[in-house]
């Protein structure tokens, strides 16, 4: 899924209102000025060994999953971003044992794309959001 999936409401019902912009519109705005943060984290999650598939986790309230790299609180944004790995997504039980292979061979380049656990109240999905303009960390 691509967060362009994410950024509008569903089509309007019979009251005959317009769409809204989505609240994940100032996610993309983040996103945006977290990049080059996110793809260092990223580069050192990889680099050191720790794991082929880091997960950056965006959220609005607390979560306790992976560490804080940006805090919103702190950067004046909107979105909390946190580290993790696939491995703490199947330790937690987030992702089953069972489909982990499945989510690797989905798993986009993390050179290229970074790839996010979103969190809204109306629940959770994978998102990969590519680097600026062809950006590629080494």
């Amino acid at each position: 899924m691509e967060i362009g999936d994410l950024l509008f409401a569903p089509e309007a019902g019979d009251d005959g209102q317009k769409n809204q912009p989505s609240p994940l519109l100032s996610l993309k705005k983040d996103l945006d000025f977290y990049r080059d943060a996110i793809s260092e984290v990223s580069a050192d999650i990889i680099g050191e060994g720790l794991s082929y598939h880091p997960i950056f986790i965006a959220h609005q309230h607390e979560v306790s999953l992976g560490e804080v790299i940006l805090d919103k609180e702190e950067l004046g944004t909107s979105w909390t971003i946190q580290a993790a790995t696939l491995e703490e997504f199947v330790e937690r039980g987030i992702i089953k044992p069972e489909r982990k292979e499945r989510f690797v061979k989905q798993y986009k380049d993390p050179k290229s794309f970074m790839c996010l656990f979103v969190i809204v109240p109306e629940g959770a999905n994978f998102v990969f959001y590519p680097y600026k303009d062809g950006n590629k960390i080494e």
